[in-house]
C-alpha cells in the first residue's frame, strides 16, 4: 500500500495527515514543532510512504532538512500556487494537510525548490546584508530630514556620511542633537556588519564557477553576482530562458485576447531579490556596456524608461540562463547583437 503525508505547518505546531490510495486518513493529528515527535508519528508509515509534502511557509527549513536526514522523501508544496476546490464550505488545518497529500497522489502538486542548506545558509546571509542596508539608507535619509527640518540646510548623501558628533553637535542643539548623533551611529555600525557579511559571503562564493562567469557583464559587480547566483541555485530547474526570466519577474504581466488588454496576471510571481538585481544590472549595464547602452536608447526613444530598463534587464536574465547553463561567460553579440 501507497500511503501519502501531507503536514500543515504553522509557528508553533503542524497537522500532520496521511492517506492511502483511495484518501482514507490512516493517521491525523495536531503535534506542536518539534522533530522528535513528528518523526516518531511518522516512522510507523515510513516504508509505505511515497513522499512527504510540507508546506512552504516562512519556517520550513528545519522541518524539511530534518525529515530529509531521516530518510524521508520530502516534497516542498508551492502554497502561491495551490488552489483549494472553489465549492468547498469549510475548512480547517486538518483538510488543508488531506489536501496536500491528496495532490502528491493526483501528481499534480505544485512544488517549490528545496535548496541545498549549505547555498541557502549564504543566500540567506545575502538577504541579510539586503536588509542591513535598507536599515542603513532609513538612518541616513531620516539624518537628513532632521537637520533640513531644523536647519533649512539640506545635505547630500555623501555629506551625511562624512558627519561626525561634533560636526551633528554644531548644526543641531540639545536635545535634539543626540537623536542625529544615535542615527549616525546606527549607519557606523550597520557599516561594519555590512562590510562582515560581504567578506563572508565572497569568502563562500571563491569556488563558485557560476559566480565567476556572472560577474564578467558590465556592471555586475560583487552584489548583484552574488545575488544572482544564489537566488537562482541550480539553472537546471528551469526549462527555458523564458522560464527563468518568468521566475525573476522580468516578463510582462499583460493579458491580451482579440487584441485588446484584458487585465494583468500576478505581478510578484517570481524571485524579488531576482527582480531587484537585474533591473539594478540593466541600470548599470546601459551605462558600462556602449552595446547595451545602444540598445536601452533605442527602446527608451519609443517606450517608457522603466519598460526600456525592463527589456534590458529581461535580455540579461536570459543571457545569465544560458551562460549558467553552458558554463560561458558574458557575450554582448550574442544578447543585444
Amino acid at each position: 500500500m501507497t500511503l501519502y503525508c501531507g503536514i500543515d505547518l504553522h509557528a508553533n505546531n503542524s497537522v500532520i495527515s496521511v492517506l492511502d490510495e483511495r484518501d482514507h486518513v490512516h493517521f491525523e493529528k495536531r503535534l506542536p514543532n518539534d522533530l522528535a515527535a513528528i518523526i516518531d508519528a511518522l516512522q510507523p508509515f515510513k516504508n509505505e510512504l511515497l513522499a512527504c509534502v510540507v508546506e512552504s511557509t516562512y519556517n520550513w527549513y528545519w522541518l524539511v532538512d530534518g525529515l530529509m536526514d531521516r530518510g524521508f522523501d520530502v516534497r516542498l508544496a508551492h502554497t502561491g500556487a495551490i488552489t483549494q476546490y472553489a465549492g468547498i464550505k469549510y475548512t480547517n488545518d486538518e483538510t488543508d494537510a488531506r489536501h496536500l497529500a491528496h495532490l502528491l497522489r493526483l501528481e499534480i502538486l505544485p512544488e517549490g525548490y528545496i535548496m541545498p542548506r549549505d547555498q541557502r545558509a549564504v543566500r540567506d546571509l545575502l538577504r541579510r546584508r539586503m536588509l542591513l542596508v535598507h536599515q542603513r539608507t532609513l538612518h541616513l535619509l531620516s539624518l537628513q530630514s532632521l537637520i533640513v527640518r531644523h536647519t533649512g540646510e539640506r545635505l547630500s548623501a555623501n555629506q551625511i556620511k562624512a558627519l561626525n558628533r561634533e560636526k551633528i553637535a554644531q548644526k543641531l542643539s540639545p536635545p535634539i542633537q543626540l537623536g542625529g548623533q544615535i542615527s549616525m551611529m546606527a549607519m557606523q555600525w550597520l557599516n561594519g556588519a555590512v562590510d562582515q557579511l560581504e567578506q563572508e559571503i565572497l569568502k563562500q562564493l571563491k569556488e563558485n564557477k557560476g559566480y565567476g562567469l556572472l560577474t564578467t557583464i558590465p556592471g555586475v559587480g560583487k552584489i548583484l553576482g552574488s545575488t544572482i547566483v544564489l537566488e537562482t541555485g541550480d539553472i537546471g530547474r528551469f526549462a527555458t530562458p523564458g522560464n527563468y526570466a518568468s521566475y525573476a519577474r522580468c516578463v510582462s504581466t499583460e493579458k491580451i485576447s482579440n487584441g485588446k488588454n484584458k487585465g494583468r496576471g500576478n505581478k510578484k510571481n517570481g524571485n524579488k531579490y531576482l527582480a531587484w538585481a537585474f533591473m539594478e544590472a540593466a541600470h548599470y549595464a546601459a551605462i558600462w556596456s556602449p552595446e547595451i547602452k545602444r540598445f536601452y536608447q533605442k527602446r527608451k526613444a519609443k517606450r517608457h524608461i522603466l519598460v526600456a530598463k525592463k527589456t534590458v534587464a529581461n535580455k540579461l536574465a536570459k543571457a545569465c540562463y544560458h551562460m549558467l547553463s553552458k558554463q560561458e561567460v558574458f557575450n554582448v553579440q550574442r544578447a543585444f547583437g
